[in-house]
């Protein structure tokens, strides 16, 4: 009985230790389940997340801070070299100021001084290998002198409305007056991948280079470990970016990222952990919010009495003109009322999709506005057409019969 009841108590205390061990598995799995959805804390730098497409901002740490963008400025090297080349083939040939005025410690491709290399290839060596002395050769070619191109760039940042960035060289040397923003830098990107080449070269994982008259094959892995398979930051929505550091910026990073639909770019500046801050980050946003259509094509939206027309066409359906994707959070629920602006003095005869007016959504400060059309023609009312002939027959007859009066009374007159 003793040896029954001791191992009774054994098994009891296992049963106990195995559901305490499951409750805590449950526990943990539980929390971090709902934690994953929870905005990171960061603590340092300047950090910016937005959809792409309706430009809303889904993080932000001191996005308008200045701060130094390091080899980030490289994305307006490449765009303005996009915009102005026309053949990516041609060919340039290294100036020495080009390669020779490079600090030490900053990246280059060892280009040569007489080297030539195709556009493309600069846009590869400068994208992906981050290279310095690329970024140099590519300005001389576009803007005839490294200062012209640098002109050419603040020329774009004030066309573009990047108030607070001021660029000073063509790389991202570090220098006092050569600044920018997390803001401006998403925004100057969402500019960027507007260009299919852009996109594509700044979303290789690697670049190979063949030989040269200087050299022979060269490759080179991206500097954005978050795009190479098998990198322990790997990560498999990211499609394009740019990397960037120097002692006085830290470390820097732009992409952008594709999943579900949803198209985001992010900003890290200043943070020495930006490849697990950016994977989070996306995380975040691509487990919280969601493109939904609020309102599709040819739904209707109210009924109206069109003034003037005829009553079998009269009553009139509004229709949306096209479906309205709007960035939302799935774990919101929408309560959306129309504003509807309707033209001025709508009457008939009006044509099946005429425009008549506009109506407008807003969700999270966000208006998503589209045209009201019509859902069918509008013949305008014959009424009056019909009361001008009875009134014209009321007049002629009323003149008929004052012509008999008359000639009834002439008649008499003469007979007396």
């Amino acid at each position: 009985m003793n040896i029954q009841k001791m191992f009774k108590i054994k098994v009891n205390r296992l049963l106990i230790i195995l559901t305490f061990v499951i409750l805590i598995i449950f526990l943990n799995t539980y929390f971090n389940i709902s934690n994953a959805s929870d905005a990171p804390s960061i603590d340092t730098g300047s950090v910016y997340l937005i959809d792409s497409r309706t430009t809303r901002p889904l993080y932000s740490k001191n996005e308008n801070t200045r701060m130094f963008p390091a080899s980030t400025t490289k994305i307006m090297t490449a765009i303005l070299t996009l915009e102005n080349c026309s053949n990516l083939d041609d060919v340039t040939t290294a100036s020495y100021e080009a390669v020779s005025s490079i600090p030490e410690g900053y990246s280059i491709a060892d280009i040569q001084v007489g080297e030539q290399l195709t556009i493309r290839q600069l846009l590869e060596l400068l994208l992906v290998h981050s290279a310095n002395d690329a970024a140099n050769v590519l300005a001389e070619y576009v803007g005839g002198s490294i200062s012209s191109f640098v002109s050419m760039m603040n020329t774009k940042l004030n066309e573009l409305g990047l108030n607070n960035t001021h660029f000073t060289n063509a790389y991202g040397l570090h220098e006092d007056d050569h600044y920018s923003t997390a803001y401006d830098l998403a925004f100057l990107m969402r500019y960027c991948l507007e260009n299919e080449t852009f996109r594509k070269i700044s979303g290789q994982a690697s670049c190979a280079i063949p030989a040269t008259n200087m050299w022979g094959p060269r490759k080179y892995d991206s500097t954005n470990k978050l795009l190479i398979a098998g990198d322990e930051y790997y990560y498999q929505y990211v499609f394009s970016g740019k990397t960037g550091f120097t002692s006085q910026a830290k470390h820097c990073l732009v992409t952008a990222a594709y999943n579900n639909d949803l198209e985001l770019i992010c900003v890290v500046l200043g943070n020495d952990d930006r490849f697990n801050i950016t994977k989070s980050l996306y995380e975040y946003a691509f487990s919280n919010y969601a493109l939904e259509n609020v309102i599709n094509e040819n739904d209707i939206v109210t009924n109206i009495t069109v003034n003037n027309a005829s009553y079998n066409t009269r009553n009139l359906d509004l229709l949306i003109s096209e479906t309205i994707p709007a960035l939302v959070n799935v774990n919101d629920n929408l309560n959306l009322t129309p504003i509807i602006d309707l033209n001025d003095n709508i009457s008939a005869p009006i044509s099946k999709g005429d425009i008549l007016g506009k109506v407008t959504y807003q969700i999270n400060g966000v208006n998503y506005t589209t045209k009201l059309i019509a859902s069918h023609d509008v013949e305008e009312s014959n009424i009056v057409i019909y009361l001008s002939i009875g009134l014209l027959f009321i007049i002629l007859i009323s003149i008929i019969w004052i012509i008999i009066i008359k000639i009834r009374k002439n008649k008499s007159t003469k007979e007396e």
